[in-house]
């Protein structure tokens, strides 16, 4: 099978869209995009070694059911600002993953309304 030669901007929009998507995995987001999971994975590895980041810790999640029942259940004003400031930060970062995934779906599609343009 013939390797693919993806561009730099490819590579780093990629990179970006994991970075920034939480609790997401080589797998997830290498499907998604239709790059092999280990390729991914590399390019985020480079990119992290580049910028001098260690490898993130993977986030302990939770269902949003368990979230809303956690900050139910507090009624102490100092952690229900905690609470709520995670929560913030968690849909700011799928703002992040939402809009890097609209630029690349962009780049896509002026990419092959070029490729038809005989």
């Amino acid at each position: 099978m013939a390797m693919k030669d993806y561009s730099d901007e490819f590579k780093a929009d990629a990179v970006a869209l994991y970075e920034s998507t939480s609790g997401a995995t080589y797998k997830s987001i290498a499907a998604d995009l239709g790059v092999n999971r280990a390729t991914l994975r590399e390019w985020v590895l480079r990119d992290r070694e580049r910028r001098g980041v260690a490898a993130a810790a993977p986030s302990a999640g939770g269902t949003p059911a368990a979230r809303a029942e956690q900050t139910a259940l507090s009624a102490a004003p100092d952690e229900r600002i905690r609470q709520l400031e995670a929560r913030v930060a968690e849909l700011e970062a799928n703002e992040r993953k939402l809009a890097t995934e609209r630029d690349i779906l962009r780049k896509a599609t002026k990419y092959f309304a070029g490729e038809t343009s005989w």
